[in-house]
């Protein structure tokens, strides 16, 4: 199982017309479909051509390989999550502390849930995804909102230190979702696996032990 090589990933150009744009969503859609269905190994411009409706030369007109075509897919996807979840944070800014927590990990868990299968196939078998543009700046934006929904409720978390409170709430509350939605253990459902992570996120800020 290879890894997108770098120099290869940069798409050809960018659609800059609403049909152009329809286009590439469309062997999009399809890349994600053949994806999921087929894996990466078995994944080709050709069957992803086929599946969206539009030729091969088409296809290459905006991704010069397989590999480019995969690392904008991962790109959209995370953009969708990302946008989830930062505006949770906006909603919730007005929020009680239960509510907030309640709301923003609820939003966490649908951004997860928004392509499941999809997430599942790049997690396990695309090795080598590099962050996708901008990606890096959308975890500090939401890193910056989630430390500012902490800051609004100072007097209720005993952690002392709100840096360290926002990273180990991040890290933490992320990889309970993540195994919860894409590992599917048995006996343990995305709902009541959500209830908990709420509870154990409250008692970490407010707990005094």
């Amino acid at each position: 199982m290879s890894a997108p090589q770098n120099a290869t990933l940069i798409p050809r150009k960018a659609p800059r017309q609403a049909r152009s744009r329809a286009t590439v969503d469309a062997i999009l859609d399809a890349a994600a479909r053949v994806l999921v269905q087929r894996g990466y190994a078995a994944t080709t411009t050709n069957a992803v051509a086929e599946v969206a409706g539009v030729s091969v030369g088409s296809l290459y007109q905006y991704f010069p390989n397989k590999d480019s075509l995969i690392a904008a897919l991962h790109d959209r996807h995370g953009r969708q999550m990302s946008a989830l979840l930062d505006a949770a944070l906006l909603q919730h800014r007005g929020s009680t502390l239960p509510e907030a927590l309640a709301g923003v990990i609820e939003s966490a868990v649908k951004a997860h849930q928004l392509d499941a299968d999809l997430h599942r196939v790049l997690e396990k078998q695309v090795l080598g995804l590099d962050p996708f543009p901008g990606e890096d700046d959308s975890a500090d934006e939401i890193e910056r909102r989630l430390r500012g929904l902490l800051e609004a409720h100072r007097a209720e978390i005993v952690v002392e230190d709100l840096r360290l409170a926002t990273y180990m709430l991040m890290h933490a509350v992320h990889a309970l979702i993540h195994a919860v939605v894409l590992e599917r253990p048995s006996g343990v459902s995305v709902k009541a696996a959500t209830r908990e992570t709420v509870r154990m996120a409250l008692a970490y800020l407010t707990a005094r032990l």
